[in-house]
């Protein structure tokens, strides 16, 4: 398949309303201590270094985004995302899409954005081997064509249905300058290494392995002047050293939640405000559906009930979050069904383990596989993620518990992606992304994908059929109803198991600046915490506060 640069005829169709701002969110800022909400220069610890902001090479969404801007905001993990880029997003028809842009926006550089800036990056996105939005484009959804149908309005249409094309596709794509990436050959997007130039509040004006990140804000951004001038991120990846650098005021905050027990020291401090973020993330247990016997559903079925995920939340979460009983989907993503579950019952793990032939013939306490031979399974952790590793002998407990033998294994951080990616393990404890398991697009991808299924040598009916139940819903309330017909399928045979959902407590020093918020799935460092209020409350960008 190829995108195309035809113009298309006029469909004769009736436009349905733009999409509309929700009502649920909130505005202001999240801290409660009074402090300044501008600054002009807030220094915050980064957790990696990596490298100049190039969104095909890895780069987190939070920094990709105080370059870029998307269509729509502030991203797909909530319900109703708000024009942005475009000032009108409207569905024509169950395949097509329009949408109309504003006109008073520039680059970094001074040069005009134009609807063919949109076009191009789409086109640039399906034509690029790397990074994580090309399915965006070229399967979940599948954009055919991409065409400009004024100086500022474009027309996407899709090969098959696609509903959630505004509200997922258009609030997660950054959009691009033609007339830089143009020269690049899509191929080596991932190998750019000048300053990134985009529409976006700040500008990266300088970058080093070794002192981190300077950022400047842009004064011509559309949505308003930036509250904070320059933002410095040096890189301190051990998180004891950052926390410690915040206490002494050092830094003014950093790129990752508190670990639960240091919450009630730094809440009890008279110089750092901490405010409780509920985040789309959280620590999960992969199996190796490739290996025998986890290309089992049975088998994968009956680890899911062995698993006490009220003891995983208290011991290793210190009780702040939920246990992960919604399995895989976050409960909080906009798609999730509310009456997922995926029960602790280990007499379950026991009948079904029976069915299948893993007995205790010798009375050892273990079970034997069918051929009556002792197995040990391997559980890799990152070695230097502490309650990774404690999760990991909790899981170990546990499937000890039901006779299955399981030694884990720490690895360091690189070691344990390489295993990853290779699917190079029985069973893997990692933390999964908000782009994972709030994403509705990527739900689908993954198990097209082969991160949750996808294997030429293993079939899975249910799901297909499942899938080309989806392809052919037209509406985005019919799609979501069959995904959580999904969500059901893979709760009763999951490749990969929910821990626990984090709470997340961030830290920062409220006397420098006071204006951080909360933003589903992105903490609190992110660019909505650096633009003014009432933009953040336009955009619908601040999580609902209790």
């Amino acid at each position: 398949m190829t995108l195309s640069n035809r113009r298309m005829h006029a469909l004769p169709v009736v436009l349905v309303p733009a999409l509309l701002a929700a009502a649920c969110g909130s505005s202001g800022p999240a801290a409660t201590g009074g402090g300044p909400d501008t600054a002009d220069s807030l220094t915050i610890a980064l957790s990696k270094d990596s490298g100049p902001v190039n969104i095909f090479a890895g780069q987190t969404d939070q920094m990709t985004e105080l370059v870029y801007d998307k269509l729509l905001a502030p991203s797909p993990y909530v319900a109703d995302p708000q024009p942005w880029l475009a000032t009108g997003v409207r569905q024509v028809d169950a395949t097509t899409w329009d949408v109309d842009l504003r006109d008073d926006v520039t680059w970094h550089d001074g040069e005009a954005f134009t609807a063919e800036d949109v076009v191009f990056s789409f086109h640039f996105m399906h034509a690029a081997p790397t990074g994580r939005f090309t399915h965006h484009v070229n399967d979940t959804p599948s954009i055919s064509t991409v065409e400009a149908t004024g100086p500022n309005s474009v027309r996407f249409v899709c090969d098959y249905s696609c509903p959630e094309l505004g509200t997922v596709t258009l609030a997660d794509l950054p959009v691009l300058p033609e007339h830089y990436w143009s020269k690049i050959d899509p191929a080596k997007a991932k190998d750019v290494t000048d300053y990134p130039i985009g529409t976006g509040p700040y500008k990266l004006v300088d970058y080093s392995p070794t002192t981190g990140y300077r950022f400047e804000a842009n004064p011509a951004y559309f949505a308003g002047t930036p509250t904070v001038d320059e933002l410095v991120m040096p890189v301190i990846a051990d998180s004891s050293a950052a926390f410690t650098a915040l206490s002494s005021g050092q830094i003014d905050a950093a790129d990752r939640a508190l670990t639960p027990e240091l919450v009630d020291q730094f809440t009890a401090s008279n110089d750092i405000d901490v405010v409780t973020a509920a985040p789309l993330s959280y620590p999960e247990l992969k199996l190796n559906f490739t290996r025998e016997p986890f290309a089992q559903a049975d088998f994968r079925a009956a680890l899911n009930f062995a698993v006490d995920r009220d003891q995983m939340l208290e011991t290793v979460g210190l009780g702040q979050g939920r246990p992960g009983a919604q399995g895989y989907v976050h409960p909080d993503a906009p798609f999730a069904d509310p009456d997922a579950s995926t029960p602790y019952d280990p007499g379950q793990t026991d009948t079904l383990l029976d069915s299948l032939g893993w007995t205790d013939t010798d009375g050892d306490g273990s079970r034997e596989n069918p051929a009556g031979e002792d197995v040990t399974f391997t559980l890799v952790v990152n070695g230097g993620n502490a309650p990774h590793v404690r999760a990991a002998e909790l899981l170990a407990e546990d499937f000890g518990e039901v006779g299955i033998d399981v030694a884990v294994t720490p690895l360091d951080a690189g070691s344990l992606s390489d295993a990853s990616s290779k699917k190079n393990y029985d069973l893997l404890v990692a933390t999964n992304s908000p782009h994972a398991v709030a994403d509705s697009t990527q739900f689908i991808m993954s198990h097209r994908s082969g991160y949750l299924w996808q294997h030429p040598d293993l079939t899975y009916p249910e799901f297909d059929a499942l899938y080309e139940k989806w392809r052919a819903t037209e509406t985005n309330e019919s799609r979501i109803a069959a995904m959580q017909e999904m969500q059901k399928l893979f709760n009763r045979q999951p490749t990969a198991i929910a821990l626990y959902y984090p709470d997340e407590a961030w830290a920062y020093r409220a006397d420098t600046f006071a204006g951080w918020i909360e933003t589903p799935g992105y903490g609190i460092v992110h660019k909505w915490s650096f633009l003014p209020a009432d933009v953040v409350e336009a955009a619908d960008a601040q999580a609902p506060q209790d």
